[in-house]
């Protein structure tokens, strides 16, 4: 791994061999982290990233672009086929760019937008103050039914007739539950709005055809395509043929200019990857993971958001515990499990605290983990949050955690030694 970077920087080379192991020793538990092959990493940083290129295939503006028109058109023809699209934009630099895309091509300043509440499961690019794209559009914000913590469809549907927003956006970063894409097109095409479903966390387990995907009812749907998808740090968009030149205006020169096309030569190789049987069956076992996890804390206490989960996130509120999601997130960190500390609906803790933490299973799925695994997960988590600041009881399952990777290489073919 990394020869030439070994003799010419060893001090860097290091620090990269210090991630690994802490990769290797680790159960990846964030939610929107996923490992990636040693293909992707081998693609993303292949002799593509030495061409620079703008524009579309068959339409650039530089010379010799050639060779990355037929890279290009491959990726986006795997993606429809993969995801049943009729339009794909594969040059977004990530789910965010992906988003602003779509923003740019439909949206004019002081347009009305309709998007989830942050600390109820949204994204920051969805409406929050803290994003810039609030100073430039209206957006107005709805959020999950304060006793299921579900979304809540009907209040949805009445900002829709209130507020007629250009679009209505569905998906998010922290909800763990399926979502009615059909109710939340029909609502934006009731006032006469566009629809578009942000599916970055659960586009593998789409593609893969684990859950429902929203690529029928939506408008445009964007993604990331890390997480669920377990490739590079890139986005894409897909959207129906009728928004098609609006779209790619919208991503070029609309939100971005160069293309990284070492990334999306390894964006190609995961939409083929995501058609083989490997995948679909690693798909499934996120999933049921997730929900044996879920299951799991709920008999040790814990209190899962919304009841459960269907997909890969197990939103966890903490209040039950007496613990904070920081103090959490950081003892389990010491043990060598990675979450984060996410805020959970209506918390009464500050952001940079919160009251819950946020669970996901597609990286420890990926290295073969399955619902027995959950199983000790659990009551390693459970030991964590009953003495966070005891290290002997942290050591103890730190010993714990320590096992179980080694029973899990996270390369086991072993490229990367």
């Amino acid at each position: 791994m990394l020869k030439y970077t070994q003799l010419s920087d060893p001090e860097l080379y290091h620090l990269v061999r210090e991630e690994l192991e802490r990769q290797e020793h680790n159960i990846e538990m964030i939610a929107s982290e996923s490992t990636e092959s040693e293909e992707v990493l081998e693609l993303s940083g292949c002799v593509f990233a030495n061409k620079t290129t703008e524009g579309y295939p068959g339409a650039r503006f530089q010379a010799g672009s050639q060779v990355a028109d037929k890279m290009e058109r491959l990726g986006i023809q795997r993606a429809k086929d993969v995801f049943g699209a009729d339009h794909v934009n594969l040059q977004p630099y990530s789910g965010s760019t992906a988003n602003y895309g779509v923003y740019a091509a439909v949206l004019k300043p002081g347009d009305t937008v309709l998007g989830m509440k942050l600390d109820h499961g949204g994204h920051l690019t969805h409406g929050s103050p803290s994003n810039f794209t609030s100073k430039f559009y209206n957006f107005v914000s709805y959020g999950l039914n304060g006793d299921t913590a579900l979304i809540d469809y009907e209040e949805l549907e009445r900002l829709a007739r209130e507020h007629r927003p250009k679009l209505v956006i569905a998906g998010g970063s922290a909800y763990p539950r399926l979502i009615d894409y059909e109710r939340v097109a029909r609502a934006a095409h009731f006032v006469g709005g566009l629809s578009m479903v942000d599916m970055a966390h659960v586009a593998g387990l789409v593609a893969a055809k684990v859950i429902p995907s929203p690529i029928p009812h939506a408008d445009f749907v964007t993604s990331s395509t890390t997480k669920t998808f377990c490739g590079p740090r890139g986005g894409m968009v897909l959207c129906k043929a009728r928004h098609a030149r609006a779209l790619d205006r919208g991503v070029f020169p609309g939100a971005i200019s160069s293309i990284h096309l070492n990334i999306m030569a390894a964006k190609a190789w995961c939409l083929k990857n995501a058609a083989t049987p490997l995948f679909k069956a690693t798909m499934e076992q996120v999933v049921k993971n997730a929900a044996s996890l879920a299951k799991e804390l709920t008999k040790h206490g814990f209190r899962v958001v919304s009841g459960g989960t269907d997909n890969h996130i197990v939103l966890l509120d903490l209040r039950s515990k007496k613990i904070t999601g920081k103090l959490f997130q950081d003892a389990l960190e010491y043990v060598g499990v990675t979450i984060n500390k996410n805020m959970i609906p209506n918390d009464p803790e500050k952001p940079s605290v919160t009251s819950g933490v946020r669970i996901g299973t597609t990286s420890v799925s990926q290295r073969g983990m399955k619902e027995p695994e959950m199983t000790d997960i659990a009551g390693i988590m459970n030991r964590v949050a009953a003495a966070p600041e005891d290290k002997d009881n942290l050591n103890g399952c730190k010993a714990e955690a320590l096992k179980m990777t080694a029973r899990f290489p996270l390369y086991p073919r072993g490229s990367l030694d």
